[in-house]
């Protein structure tokens, strides 16, 4: 597997909505940095944090390829998805340090707008280790 090879399936994993196929991306016991603070390992983790995608609609996740050797690649990931849930909405506003969104109860939920990078380093025909730096904030009405 090379970093486009993983970007591609890492896009289909989102805009699917699937954890099977995003925890597939990687080795056994590889790891995923959601923040730098964070870490999922193993395919059981990986799943279990990937189920918070199936609480997003419309995701449309689109990527370039800023570096790649044999066993690592970097690239530049944008996503925007629809809130579907205020669990969601919730897990987002607990987790961000700017941009929360002025909302009352029963208020329309945001699309988001996610930008970021990503750092794979990969082996085995799928990614050991990932981590990725981003972030986000509503998509303007």
């Amino acid at each position: 597997m090379n970093i486009e090879q993983f970007m591609l399936g890492y896009k289909a994993a989102w805009e699917q909505r699937n954890p099977t196929m995003f925890a597939a991306l990687f080795v056994p016991d590889g790891k995923y940095h959601n923040t730098p603070f964070q870490v999922q390992q193993g395919t059981a983790q990986l799943e279990e944090y990937w189920k918070r995608v199936q609480l997003q609609e419309d995701v449309k996740v689109t990527f370039e390829i800023l570096a790649a050797t044999a066993t690592t690649g970097i690239a530049h990931w944008h996503v925007t998805y629809q809130v579907a849930s205020e669990e969601l909405f919730q897990i987002w506003a607990k987790s961000t340090g700017t941009s929360l969104v002025a909302r009352k109860p029963g208020d329309a939920l945001p699309r988001m707008v996610l930008d970021g990078v990503l750092q794979a380093t990969l082996g085995g025909g799928a990614c050991a280790e990932a981590r990725i730096w981003w972030h986000s904030l509503p998509q303007p009405a």
